[in-house]
């Protein structure tokens, strides 16, 4: 036994073991953080989805009690609650939230005794792509433009 360098003394890690520990965390970062924030944009787009559809349940309801659809969320009694709004909407004439920064209002919405179009419209991550979904009144949901790189 080496009395000149007991095991008792020996504590910590070396700069050597420390460097190779944040190296590899810095890799695995580098491969998850754009993974995660992919996934939390797609996430985000499940607003807009589930928005749309319970604008068509309205629509369709509206339209069981007065055979014809309209162009107003309160008529059918549709809402977005929440204090940050990701998604603009729009149903003919009328429009509900604002509609983000960089983004522009949609031709896109039509309304009509037989049918309807009803857009949503947001920028979910910052950049100069703006998300925009659509559904009609045969509830096709449709991705115009994704706002979420693939």
């Amino acid at each position: 036994m080496n009395r000149r360098y007991p095991l008792t003394q020996q504590q910590g890690f070396s700069l050597t073991e420390l460097m190779i520990v944040v190296a590899i965390i810095g890799i695995l970062a580098t491969i998850a953080i754009p993974n995660f924030l992919r996934y939390q944009a797609k996430a985000k787009q499940t607003e807009a989805k589930a928005n749309l559809v319970a604008l068509h349940t309205s629509e369709i309801a509206y339209f069981a009690e007065n055979n014809g659809f309209i162009d107003d969320f309160n008529a059918v009694g549709f809402g977005v609650s929440g204090a940050s709004q990701r998604y603009y909407y729009e149903l003919g004439a009328a429009t509900l939230g604002s509609l983000p920064p960089g983004c522009t209002a949609s031709t896109l919405d039509v309304v009509s005794a037989s049918g309807f179009t009803a857009v949503a419209i947001g920028n979910i991550d910052g950049d100069a792509t703006c998300d925009v979904w659509t559904i009609d009144d045969q509830k096709v949901l449709t991705n115009v433009t994704n706002d979420v790189s693939s």
